[in-house]
């Protein structure tokens, strides 16, 4: 079969415009008009909505602040480390007002830990990122400034004295001992204008960097996705055009993205679904995006009813928590028009049950990658229930192929790598051409997914090629935790494979070689072997964020396969732990 080509995307796309002029200075034919009483985001906890003209003005006294204040330029890099908060979007627009790039160091999302539903592991510990991986991180981007939170504030501090970073350009968003965001907007819209914000010539939009998002790529420690203002710019619209916002095409009651309807923006502003989706696309649908900092299902259902949320974008782990949550029926979810599922597949079982909980929702699930700047697939506004099974189908513009393992083209209803042409790709990883050559080849993105595409475009994810295991839809790789498990002395080697779990889509299961002495000491007394697989799960959870944490167990083995070459056989071994869980559910 040949390439597979999506409808083209009809709609005037600028390449001259960076996202806030894009977003706040400019229309579009696919941009509804937003009534002037319909706030653009909403504070979760006091209920505050920030209109146009205050996103506006908050923008330009925080660019003029980062100006005055910490000479924040051209190219230079900011990073946020924080959950949602109603000034995320603020900070991200000042920062590309003034030409700089923005970086996100990434949080777990924080999932309600106190649940005893059958089949649910415990989940735990701390919601940060350690002070290493942070560390990692701000090295790789070099910032001049860090804006956080408070309940991050010390992982900030530490990270940024570890990175030589002066205390005084780590700020936050709240209200703390350090300089906030509020305080430097005031300063800023008191002071003169210090800055004069550059126009982008003609295409340049495609090759100015916005944002430095990591992303774990197909191995290794995440890398850092230099990723264009055209980027989310041409995603915005591919989905606009997609959705047909603006359009005509059905009863008011049954259009999917209006005007005045109110969104839950509970999915990390940090992570590509939500910066591409919350931040941008809501917003240009006329949408309000109510910030919420952390998930606490019950709070989240609250804050559904008390905000009259329409339209839910979130995760496979949070969707079962709607199946299977006894405090559902304690609120009225009737209002709820509309549940888009990303980050990772969501089963058609799933989707069968959730349809029950909200009898309204047009229900459906979207496919993208960092890589890919966002969107690949998304259901369709052609039917209430997306296709069961299905990603979605190809958003306009998508030039795709699926290529097999002997490197020939699939046909329709075929198995194979899925590699696209896209408009919105990144740049490539920063400062690592080899990675870089690996994904990005030709002008194709190669996704590291294997999928079937059917003759009318909807996209069926079967598998990921590449080694990386999704856990509550983020990024692990099996790598990095392999890395630190060989630290702990008694792993003498290693392989973490993926499990299966309804909850959090898989989860990381480790198998483990014991050092001779160890494994002598497990040999003689049956009860320190389970003290041993304690102490190699408490290494773990001390060093890496709750999300990696060995949930799925430690295995030991006598012995971890390989190939001439040296290569992990992974597959044998994740083979061999999902025959470890159909037993564990048959006991």
């Amino acid at each position: 079969m040949a390439e597979i080509f999506a409808p083209s995307l009809e709609a005037y796309v600028p390449d001259d415009l960076t996202l806030p002029q894009f977003i706040l200075d400019s229309h579009h034919p696919l941009r509804p008009i937003r009534p002037s009483h319909v706030p653009w985001f909403i504070d979760d906890a006091s209920g505050r909505g920030v209109g146009y003209e205050e996103v506006r003005a908050r923008t330009y006294g925080l660019a003029n602040s980062l100006s005055l204040q910490f000479r924040i330029k051209d190219d230079d890099s900011v990073v946020i480390f924080s959950p949602n908060h109603i000034d995320y979007p603020v900070a991200i627009w000042a920062t590309h007002r003034l030409g700089g790039v923005v970086s996100y160091v990434t949080r777990v999302l924080n999932l309600e830990t106190n649940l005893t539903l059958p089949g649910f592991y415990p989940r735990c510990a701390n919601p940060a990122y350690s002070i290493e991986e942070l560390s990692y991180q701000i090295n790789v981007v070099h910032p001049s400034l860090i804006i956080t939170h408070s309940s991050c504030l010390d992982t900030a501090l530490a990270a940024a004295q570890a990175a030589s970073l002066p205390s005084e350009r780590v700020i936050t968003f709240d209200d703390s001992n350090k300089m906030t965001v509020d305080n430097l907007i005031q300063n800023g819209l008191r002071s003169e204008p210090n800055f004069v914000e550059r126009k982008l010539r003609k295409g340049e939009a495609k090759t100015k960097v916005a944002f430095l998002c990591f992303s774990s790529g197909t191995t290794g420690k995440p890398k850092a996705v230099a990723i264009s203002h055209f980027g989310p710019l041409v995603s915005v619209i591919q989905k606009a055009e997609l959705q047909k916002v603006n359009k005509d095409y059905a009863p008011w009651e049954e259009q999917r993205f209006r005007p005045g309807d109110v969104a839950a923006g509970v999915v990390p502003f940090f992570h590509i679904y939500g910066l591409v989706l919350a931040i941008h696309f809501l917003p240009f649908c006329g949408i309000s995006v109510v910030a919420i900092p952390k998930f606490n299902f019950r709070e989240f259902l609250e804050s559904i009813v008390r905000h009259r949320v329409s339209h839910l974008m979130l995760v496979p782990p949070q969707i079962v928590l709607l199946c299977k949550h006894p405090a559902v029926k304690d609120y009225d979810l009737t209002g709820i028009r509309l549940l888009n599922c990303g980050a990772a597949p969501l089963s058609a079982e799933l989707v069968d049950q959730v349809a029950k909980v909200l009898p309204n929702a047009q229900i459906g699930q979207g496919y993208g990658t960092t890589e890919a700047s966002g969107t690949i697939s998304m259901f369709s506004v052609d039917t209430k229930l997306g296709v069961p099974g299905s990603a979605g189908r190809l958003v306009p513009g998508i030039i795709a192929k699926v290529v097999k393992v002997d490197g020939t083209l699939a046909g329709f209803n075929e198995p194979g790598e899925l590699q696209v042409k896209m408009p919105s790709v990144a740049l490539g990883y920063l400062g690592n051409d080899e990675a870089s050559k690996e994904t990005f080849v030709n002008g194709w993105l190669r996704t590291g997914d294997e999928v079937i595409i059917r003759e009318d475009l909807e996209v069926f994810i079967v598998d990921r090629l590449k080694e990386i295991m999704k856990v509550k839809g983020f990024q692990v790789a099996p790598a990095e935790l392999e890395g630190c498990l060989l630290d702990h002395p008694d792993v003498a080697d290693t392989c973490v494979v993926p499990i299966p779990d309804t909850y959090s889509g898989e989860l990381p299961m480790a198998f483990v070689v014991l050092h001779p002495n160890a494994a002598k000491k497990v040999a003689s007394d049956p009860a320190e072997a389970e003290r041993v697989k304690a102490s190699i799960k408490k290494h773990v959870a001390d060093n890496k964020v709750a999300y990696k944490h060995l949930a799925g167990g430690v295995q030991f083995t006598d012995i971890i396969p390989k190939n001439p070459s040296g290569k992990l056989l992974r597959r044998v071994l994740r083979d061999r732990a999902r025959d470890l869980v159909q037993l564990r559910s048959k006991l």
